[in-house]
């Protein structure tokens, strides 16, 4: 167990964050009052430079009861520049998150991607959410609910391994990955069902290889990368499941599936931004689960909320960015 607290729940999650190193994370348009009320909330788990125009962060503070006294303000009053310093300082070392205050994504993320920015690292950008849920015995990540459209193979092996990262930063080990379809078999009608399947069977090869390291007969008739075979080594993963396949231990015992994530998941992987984005709101709207998401794949994480989403959601956000 790394950190020697077991992240199980949003109350773990800040308790970790709070013991681990006090990270800065640069926050583009500061000037918006949910944001800086989750600042001052996260004032015990992470330091804070607001860049943003000057007059108005202060105001926002003011309305939303913030502290900001003994914070860095960067002041530059115009969106683009305010993002495109941010950007800078974050990749020049002087925070190790990102955040976006009131600025539209579509500006952030074009500062980010800049090649002049050194955000990039030539990996996948993908969003990662997290949950916590009355109804589920753990904390609950959907990925990829909000960046990419709709993934190929490569793309969607990119997205898994950033969620597992990720997952595995705060200190779960062998995290259990349900790659999700509408039925839990193959079936050529459903062509997701295929797609995660492919998925699934090549994660079996790895692990194979892996166990064999590299003495069998896997290793002189693929050409696999040992890190990558190492790296599956350290999360289970299963697919196609449908959803109840996935979290709940009553249909995996009726339905009779053998399958070391069913029921038990961690990270719920869609396979479209449609099905992401659907059950991303269904749990925050319809279940009223606590929430926060972050953007992977980037050189530092990127705390990408929107600006409807309360503080708390921005402060949860917050305590996963600055621990993956």
């Amino acid at each position: 167990m790394k950190g020697g607290i077991l992240i199980k729940r949003l109350e773990d999650l800040y308790k970790k964050a709070s013991v681990s190193d006090m990270a800065t994370v640069c926050i583009a348009c500061a000037e918006d009052a949910n944001v800086l009320e989750a600042v001052e909330s996260a004032k015990n788990i992470a330091k804070f430079i607001l860049v943003g125009d000057t007059e108005k962060i202060r105001r926002e503070a003011d309305a939303a009861k913030a502290d900001i006294s003994r914070m860095e303000i960067v002041n530059e009053p115009n969106p683009v520049a305010a993002c495109n310093t941010a950007v800078q300082l974050v990749s020049y070392g002087m925070a190790q998150a990102l955040m976006k205050g009131h600025v539209d994504t579509s500006i952030i993320m074009k500062a980010v991607l800049d090649k002049e920015a050194g955000m990039r690292t030539g990996r996948k950008l993908s969003h990662l959410a997290v949950f916590e849920l009355p109804t589920y015995h753990k904390l609950l990540f959907v990925t990829d609910a909000a960046i990419n459209i709709a993934p190929d193979l490569d793309a969607m092996i990119e997205i898994i391994n950033n969620s597992v990262e990720a997952v595995l930063s705060l200190g779960i080990e062998m995290p259990k990955v349900a790659l999700l379809a509408a039925k839990e078999k193959s079936d050529p009608k459903m062509p997701v069902t295929e797609f995660v399947e492919n998925i699934a069977a090549r994660h079996s090869i790895y692990n194979q290889f892996w166990s064999e390291r590299g003495t069998g007969s896997l290793a002189s008739q693929l050409d696999i990368d040992p890190e990558e075979a190492a790296f599956t080594a350290r999360f289970h993963l299963d697919g196609p499941l449908a959803l109840d396949n996935a979290i709940c231990r009553e249909s995996v015992k009726i339905k009779g599936i053998d399958s070391p994530v069913g029921g038990d998941a961690d990270i719920l992987v869609c396979p479209d931004i449609e099905a992401g984005n659907i059950l991303y709101k269904a749990l925050a709207f319809l279940a009223n689960a606590k929430n926060g998401g972050v953007v992977l794949g980037a050189k530092r994480p990127i705390i990408l909320t929107s600006r409807a989403d309360s503080a708390e959601s921005k402060l949860i956000s917050i305590a996963l960015g600055i621990l993956s």
